[in-house]
């Protein structure tokens, strides 16, 4: 998490679980060649639209007087989603024996995806059930999704 995103998540913290809600994730990225900055939202019923736009009122006065952001930049509240991206120990905890999707860097046995059922996490090593276990260190890995069963 860089200095931007963590001041973000310091600031929506609060106000996100005032409101009932779990931050999930908050990133600050280019597309093409504008910056987002992106508040990703969980909850014990899901996350409606009724609740990204809550946040984003409430959010929105509070970044602009924290100023964290020099730049223009265009601000989105969401859900984390069904096929939410795993990043913290918390989450791989969470999700143990669910059904993930794993992005790496460079091919392991001729893939670059692996889809398994999430069975260990340490020290961001995964271990997951793809036919067999298949253990990726934290090095190897790009991404770890969710993913859903078909």
């Amino acid at each position: 998490m860089n200095r931007i995103e963590k001041t973000v998540w310091d600031l929506a913290k609060p106000v996100v679980e005032q409101m009932g809600l779990e931050l999930w994730d908050v990133e600050y990225v280019t597309e093409a060649g504008q910056r987002v900055l992106r508040v990703y939202l969980d909850g014990p019923d899901g996350v409606d639209l009724d609740a990204c736009e809550a946040v984003s009122r409430a959010l929105d006065p509070m970044l602009d007087e924290a100023d964290p952001i020099p730049d223009s930049y265009t601000f989105e509240v969401s859900s984390a989603g069904c096929e939410r991206q795993l990043k913290r120990p918390g989450d791989f905890e969470r999700f143990m024996g669910a059904l993930v999707e794993v992005k790496l860097y460079s091919a392991a046995d001729g893939a670059k995806q692996w889809i398994g059922k999430l069975l260990a996490y340490e020290d961001g090593a995964i271990v997951i059930d793809a036919g067999g276990e298949r253990r990726f260190t934290k090095n190897q890995i790009a991404s770890v999704r969710l993913r859903l069963e078909m």
